[in-house]
């Protein structure tokens, strides 16, 4: 990739994407014309327009036919004499308005921060993403939740980067996130993935050139093994993700090394601090104690360096580029990124051409219709944490801790912002916690039929066992499959069963969300409906989320200026 070219082919003018239409009086933006063009009638066309012109004009009728007695003074051809329209066209939009529709999506963590990036579509643009079939192919934006793999490889390629990763390899997922945004587009968090970490890569299957490969997958690896290692591709990096954490990929972006260096020169630089000086030969980094803006090649080094901050892991190395991404999303946001077009047009072409991505945001249209959506998040409630892990006796891997691992993990699945952030009126929430308040009935007298709607074979009788055995509910009952599958279990009872309702609620933990109570009483020995969904991860495991996130994970909040690196 050119980490020098600015992208300015075919010598096209950013202003030119917007046409007057006579039928509307007003302009519009032609978006990538060319790939749109299957849809497009001909009538549908807009008239090709001059490039010196910024206003359009109606289209003359052709001069009169000059009579054979008289003829045209020479150099002066005769003025057309068809009307004119008298329609004028409507003012030009500001330059801080314009500036909106001059940009593009990139990463996902700065889809989030540059919420404007997000018009500039070109069709050479297009050109620039690279795409992988990791045989999902979402639609960009969808409801509910949204789950971002971001990777970066330790490859190689590209210009100057001769001196970094290792020798010969194809590329391993160096940097890894799993950007997870809210389903009400409040909060966002950000899970950064040890690459030492030994976990297990589940098989795998690639697509490359239409042909397919199954990978064998491998037990107690490095996670970063999960890409380049036996022809891993993204697809398997994706798969070991949703292993890990239970959350399911949406989409993935992937960049190298020129990705850093060139979008961080495209904002004009990012603020970072140390809290010393810096001196690191295999990074190198050289920067004093203090507040430094960089970009480029020191950018890069910021980003990789390890071995003269904290205890010199790559856990420390993590917190660095925590702070660089934060830093980086607030760039974005600032009023001299949103108002230059230059800085708009550098920032879309650098992060076009270090992309690649998967085949449902394979074009800077899905892009930018992805960061539309995703820019509703407000960078005070987007957190970046690193997954808990614990040192692993060799001392040079981690591996994860589960106790504070599972809990993370469950608040992400379940939209628990680790910012807090309040999703529902403090009247509704009352309203839920209402229903888990009050008497319990005795275990014994629970009547309760567990239908499986979670998609897990044999869940229904793995909790009907462990209400019996372990609960003491024994009149409870298996009642088979559920006529459709749920993301979220339920529990129907009637107004009087709510003392039974409250009790297994406390067994299972379940939220009050989950309490579905009936308009009219129940006959004495009926029974209430338990339905399983797709957060039910395991008889005895509560459903409910966390309120709090795990104490002593390591966090950064996208919008506090203060870390300073150690």
């Amino acid at each position: 990739m050119d980490a020098q070219g600015h992208g300015r082919a075919d010598d096209f003018d950013p202003a030119d994407q917007w046409v007057f239409d006579p039928n509307t009086g007003s302009y519009e933006l032609r978006l990538n014309p060319a790939e749109d063009s299957a849809d497009i009638t001909p009538e549908d066309r807009p008239a090709p327009r001059s490039r010196s012109r910024r206003r359009a004009e109606p289209e003359p009728e052709p001069p009169p036919t000059p009579s054979r007695g008289r003829r045209r003074a020479a150099g002066k051809p005769e003025k057309p004499t068809g009307p004119t329209s008298r329609r004028k066209p409507k003012p030009k939009k500001s330059k801080a308005k314009k500036a909106l529709y001059w940009t593009s999506g990139t990463l996902a963590f700065i889809l989030v921060g540059g919420s404007v990036a997000a018009y500039l579509v070109y069709q050479h643009l297009n050109n620039n993403i690279k795409k992988v079939d990791v045989g999902e192919n979402n639609a960009a934006v969808s409801d509910g939740p949204m789950n971002i793999l971001v990777i970066g490889t330790d490859k190689r390629d590209g210009k100057g980067n001769e001196g970094y990763g290792d020798a010969g390899s194809v590329g391993h997922a160096d940097t890894t996130l799993l950007f997870h945004v809210s389903a009400d587009r409040t909060n966002a968090t950000a899970l950064s993935i040890p690459r030492d970490m030994i976990t297990d890569v589940p098989q795998c299957t690639t697509r490359k050139d239409g042909t397919k490969k199954t990978i064998d997958g491998e037990d107690g690896v490095r996670f970063n093994t999960s890409l380049g290692q036996e022809g891993r591709d993204p697809s398997c990096t994706w798969a070991t993700v949703e292993k890990i954490t239970g959350l399911e990929i949406n989409h993935f972006l992937m960049a190298d090394f020129n990705a850093v260096k060139t979008l961080s020169s495209a904002v004009g630089g990012v603020e970072v601090c140390l809290g010393k000086d810096i001196d690191d030969p295999k990074s190198h980094l050289k920067l004093s104690k203090g507040r430094h803006t960089i970009e480029g090649e020191q950018a890069l080094a910021f980003v990789r360096t390890r071995h003269s901050v904290g205890f010199e892991s790559d856990l420390d190395r993590i917190k660095l580029q925590q702070q660089f991404l934060s830093s980086m999303m607030r760039k974005m946001k600032s009023s001299g990124t949103l108002t230059s077009p230059s800085k708009m047009w550098d920032l879309a072409n650098s992060a076009t051409k270090a992309l690649t991505v998967d085949t449902g945001i394979g074009t800077v249209n899905k892009l930018k219709d992805l960061a539309l959506n995703l820019s509703k998040v407000d960078l005070k409630n987007v957190t970046f944490v690193t997954v808990p892990v614990v040192d692993n006796t060799d001392g040079a891997t981690v591996k994860l801790d589960e106790a504070k691992a599972e809990p993370l993990f469950a608040m992400v699945r379940q939209d628990v912002s680790l910012t807090e952030v309040k999703k529902k009126e403090k009247a509704d929430k009352a309203k839920e916690a209402a229903k888990l308040k009050g008497p319990k009935a005795d275990p014994a007298n629970v009547r309760v039929k567990v239908l499986n709607g979670s998609g897990k074979m044999g869940a229904a009788q793995e909790t009907v066992d462990w209400m019996q055995n372990t609960e003491g509910m024994l009149r409870s009952s298996n009642g088979g499959n559920a006529s459709a599958n749920l993301k979220k279990t339920t529990l129907e009872y009637a107004p009087n069963q709510a003392d039974q309702a409250r009790r297994l609620a406390d067994s299972m933990g379940l939220p009050g969300s989950a309490l579905k109570e009936g308009t009219k009483d129940a006959a004495p020995m009926a029974e209430m409906t338990l339905t399983l969904g797709a957060d039910f991860k395991g008889a005895g495991t509560p459903i409910t989320a966390p309120a709090k996130a795990p104490k002593d994970i390591q966090r950064v909040e996208a919008d506090d200026k203060s870390v300073c690196a150690k």
